[in-house]
């Protein structure tokens, strides 16, 4: 199997993704690797502060964003909800759907890396 077979049984939208790019598959596995280095680069632990929601916000933000580029569907359908949740000051929701999608993404990250993109 291989990267775009295997993310795309993860719930990856692949043609999504490919169609946003004009159909470049090797510009689309490049920026996989991208999002693996955002993802690591910018986490946000289920136990964020509540009082001071404003930089797990900031990153959810991120992360949809990145996730929504590539149709990483899974990702960018939690972010999105987790930052409207944080927004309206919803931070235990939020917590809730953060725990759920830890595993997802680090799946789907482990399926990137694996293949070295």
């Amino acid at each position: 199997m291989e990267v775009l077979e295997e993310l795309k049984e993860l719930g990856v939208d692949i043609e999504d993704g490919l169609k946003r790019l004009n159909k470049n598959e090797k510009l689309y596995k490049r920026l996989l690797g991208t999002f693996v280095k955002t993802m690591k680069a910018n986490t946000i632990s289920p136990d964020f502060d509540a009082n001071n929601c404003t930089e797990a916000i900031e990153i959810a933000h991120a992360i949809k964003g990145t996730a929504g580029n590539l149709s990483i569907t899974p990702v960018y359908e939690a972010y999105s909800e987790i930052v409207s949740l944080l927004r309206a000051g919803q931070t235990e929701e939020a917590r809730t759907i953060l725990k759920k999608i830890i595993p997802i993404q680090d799946e789907i990250i482990q399926c990137i890396e694996k293949y070295s993109v």
